[in-house]
C-alpha cells in the first residue's frame, strides 16, 4: 500500500483525501476526508481573476491541510485544480501561494483530464456490479464547470462545459451583489437555457443518450440524495451508490428554486455554504436527466478526489 494525499481545489469547495492505495488492486482505504468552501471561483464569471479574500480563504485551507497531511506522513501528494484557477488571469498568484504552503505547485488541469480522474474515482469499484448496465455516463456538477464522461472499464468520451452551481448563480441569480430569493420564473429559464445549451455542446462530443447507467458525483448532487433520503444530518455511508428517482430530483428542484434562504437553510443535510448555489446545481441533473430519459441517478461520493489519490499512487 502507498500512502498518497490528494486535493482537489475546485470553483466552490476544496477536499482532502488521504488514503493507503494498492495500485495493483486499486483497494483504496480512506485515513481522512475532509472539505471546506472556499469560494475561489468567487466573481470569476464576471471578473476574470481571482479576488484576493478568495485566495486568502483558499490558502488557509491549504495550512489546515499541510498538516493533516505531515501527520499522517502521506508518501506522495497530488494537487490539482480545476475550472475556476483555469479561467482566471492572476492564477500565478495561486500557483505560488499553493507551492509555498505545500511545496507542490498546483496542475491546473483541462477539462478533459479533470473527467478522466472524475471516471476512474467513479466507477473504479462499481466493475463488478451485475445490476448496472455499461455503458456508465458520469456526470460531475462542480460550481464553475460540469463534465460528461462516458465509458465502460474506460473512458469512451468526455467533454466539460462551462455551467456550474457556481456560475448560474452568479451569471443569472444577483443582482445588485444580492442573490434574488427565491428566483424568479424568467431567472430559472435563463439559467434553463445555458444548461441545455451546454447539453447541446457536450453531446457533439459524447452520446449522453447511449449510456445505460447515469453516475453522479459532487456536492450539488450529493445534496439532492440527502435531502432525497431525508436524512437528519449528512452521512456519506448512506448516500453512497443511493439510487434516487428522476421524480425525486424534479420534486426537489422544484422546491429549492421556489423556497426562500431561510427555509433552505434549514434543511439539515444543506452545508451553509451550498444555500444559495444548490438550486441552480440541481436544475443542471435535473436537465441532463430529462434529456437523456434517465430513470435515475447512481450517487457516488467517489469521484475526482479518488481519481486523483489512484493516479498519484501510480506516480502518474
Amino acid at each position: 500500500m502507498t500512502r498518497v494525499a490528494a486535493i482537489d481545489c475546485g470553483t466552490n469547495s476544496i477536499r482532502l483525501l488521504v488514503a493507503d492505495v494498492d495500485p495493483v488492486t486499486g483497494t483504496l482505504v480512506d485515513l481522512d476526508r475532509r472539505m471546506t468552501i472556499v469560494r475561489l471561483g468567487q466573481g470569476v464569471d464576471r471578473t476574470g481573476r481571482l479576488a484576493p479574500e478568495a485566495l486568502e480563504r483558499t490558502f488557509a485551507a491549504c495550512r489546515e491541510y499541510a498538516a493533516v497531511i505531515k501527520e499522517h506522513g502521506a508518501e506522495r501528494l497530488r494537487f490539482v485544480a480545476t475550472s475556476a484557477s483555469r479561467d482566471a488571469e492572476n492564477r500565478d498568484a495561486f500557483v505560488r501561494g499553493v507551492l509555498d504552503i505545500l511545496g507542490v505547485e498546483p496542475e491546473v488541469i483541462t477539462g478533459d483530464q479533470e473527467a478522466e480522474f472524475s471516471f476512474t474515482g467513479a466507477t473504479r469499484e462499481l466493475s463488478g456490479r451485475t445490476d448496472l448496465a455499461k455503458p456508465y455516463l458520469v456526470v460531475d456538477i462542480g460550481g464553475g464547470s460540469t463534465e460528461f464522461v462516458v465509458g465502460e472499464e474506460h473512458v469512451r468520451a468526455a467533454r466539460s462545459v462551462d455551467v456550474g452551481c457556481v456560475r448560474m448563480t452568479e451569471r443569472h441569480l444577483v443582482q445588485d451583489g444580492t442573490v434574488t430569493d427565491p428566483p424568479t420564473a424568467a431567472q430559472v429559464a435563463a439559467i434553463r437555457a445555458d444548461v441545455e445549451a451546454a447539453l447541446d455542446l457536450a453531446e457533439q462530443t459524447v452520446p449522453l443518450r447511449g449510456a445505460r447507467t447515469l453516475v453522479g458525483l459532487a456536492g450539488s448532487v450529493t445534496t439532492v440524495a440527502a435531502i432525497a433520503l431525508d436524512l437528519p444530518e449528512y452521512d456519506s455511508a448512506a448516500i453512497h451508490h443511493a439510487r434516487v428517482p428522476y421524480t425525486r430530483v424534479r420534486e426537489i428542484t422544484e422546491r429549492l428554486l421556489t423556497s426562500t434562504h431561510a427555509e433552505r437553510a434549514a434543511i439539515p443535510v444543506l452545508h451553509p455554504g451550498r444555500v444559495d448555489v444548490i438550486g441552480a446545481g440541481a436544475l443542471v441533473l435535473l436537465a441532463l436527466m430529462e434529456r437523456i430519459g434517465a430513470d435515475e441517478v447512481v450517487v457516488s461520493e467517489h469521484d475526482i478526489l479518488d481519481g486523483i489519490a489512484f493516479h498519484a499512487a501510480l506516480g502518474g
